[in-house]
């Protein structure tokens, strides 16, 4: 299991920099043995991939009291002489409790997988996620913050902030059910470690809860610390276990017309295996580009508004409406995942549908007695005409 550091929300949401944010996560874990953080600025900045100066000036607003609460999240204990021998300093965080204090329990990995912007958003996803709330792009927005430049110290807009969430699920850090939730709002699902997962190796399955209402100022309900599962450790922010994704080991694919397959390893988003499910029979035999070419339709087609299980049943009605399929491939690039509802538990775009009573057909028209044309039965005079005629 990945090793966890818990972050106290007031460094999430206070006036610290990204990268502090970053350098509080690794001293945190290095702070676990016995003997403190005595790691120096240099192995810190080759760590997290940061300039000394940056490490340093981190360090500083650690070790001061903060403008807000004047609360100093760092000790540092000097172990140099004067003549500048003698070894590093020891830094220790401040002990919080988690009784009283919000905190998010994040891999203290994803400081060295991602930048300090990423990391800061990924912090907040992962508290509201354990928390149960169902967080806006707005309210993710207000806490990341221009550093510099002419906007320094105002939030960031809207769009950045969706571009940094498709950044962290492209790494697989974070996965997104979009318009999934209360009025269109994302659920996110936060993962320990990035889900990457390939065709043929085994698919894991992530951890993660479903987001409720509310934002992140209201008050919280208590969760446990993945250290102590007792009722007792409260406001130790743990993610919760999410579905299991196709965990069957998939075998290999196939060399193509004799040649194996030279380009990138394939990998599969776990909203893209839900929905490839009910055909994976077939996809032993595929060659990566035709499922590559399957990943991108299915992914175009969540992103402009369809549900995953909505399309999953629209490929699982058809898949079993299929006698014989003599090109997989064919098949799945083109009546599988070909737009547009059929069957009864196919996807409708959104509005106002009606359903044949009997064959359960979508109409965007009022039907006649609760039923369409096919199956709504013939008018007597007309079947006399015709027999007349």
């Amino acid at each position: 299991m990945p090793q966890r550091v818990r972050v106290p929300l007031r460094v999430i949401v206070g006036s610290y920099s990204d990268a502090t944010v970053s350098v509080y996560v690794k001293i945190a874990a290095l702070d676990r043995k016995t003997t403190g953080c005595e790691a120096g600025v240099a192995y810190l900045s080759g760590l997290l991939g940061l300039a000394r100066s940056t490490v340093e000036r981190a360090l500083t607003q650690l070790m001061r009291p903060a403008p807000d609460d004047d609360v100093v999240e760092l000790i540092s204990q000097r172990r140099t002489y004067e003549g500048g021998t003698g070894q590093t300093a020891v830094r220790r965080i401040r002990a919080t409790n988690p009784h009283r204090e919000h905190g998010a329990w994040v891999p203290s990995r994803a400081a060295e997988s991602l930048s300090p912007r990423q990391l800061r958003l990924y912090c907040a996803v992962a508290y509201a996620t354990a928390l149960g709330v169902q967080v806006t792009l707005a309210e993710l927005a207000r806490i990341l913050r221009h550093r510099s430049g002419k906007k320094a110290g105002e939030s960031l807009d809207v769009r950045s902030v969706r571009r940094l969430l498709r950044e962290l699920e492209r790494l697989g850090w974070i996965s997104v059910d979009r318009r999934a939730g209360y009025r269109g709002r994302h659920l996110y699902t936060v993962h320990d470690e990035p889900v990457q997962a390939a065709l043929t190796e085994d698919i894991g399955e992530g951890s993660g809860g479903d987001l409720g209402e509310g934002s992140l100022q209201e008050d919280h309900h208590q969760t446990d610390s993945p250290d102590d599962h007792s009722p007792t450790a409260a406001l130790g922010i743990r993610r919760r276990r999410a579905q299991v994704v196709a965990r069957e080991v998939n075998p290999p694919l196939p060399p193509l017309h004799g040649r194996t397959y030279a380009g990138p390893q394939l990998s599969l988003a776990p909203r893209i295996w839900r929905v490839l499910e009910p055909v994976k029979p077939l996809l032993s035999g595929l060659s990566p580009y035709v499922v590559r070419a399957a990943a991108q339709e299915i992914s175009r087609q969540l992103d402009g508004g369809a549900d995953v299980e909505g399309l999953r049943h629209r490929i699982e009605f058809r898949f079993a409406c299929t006698e014989t399929i003599r090109d997989p491939g064919r098949w799945l690039l083109g009546a599988a995942l070909r737009p547009g509802p059929d069957g009864p538990a196919s996807w409708r775009p959104p509005g106002h549908w009606h359903e044949c009573e009997a064959c359960r057909a979508p109409s965007r028209a009022p039907l006649p007695d609760g039923v369409c044309r096919t199956c709504r039965p013939p008018n007597p005079l007309t079947l006399l005409r015709r027999w007349q005629s």
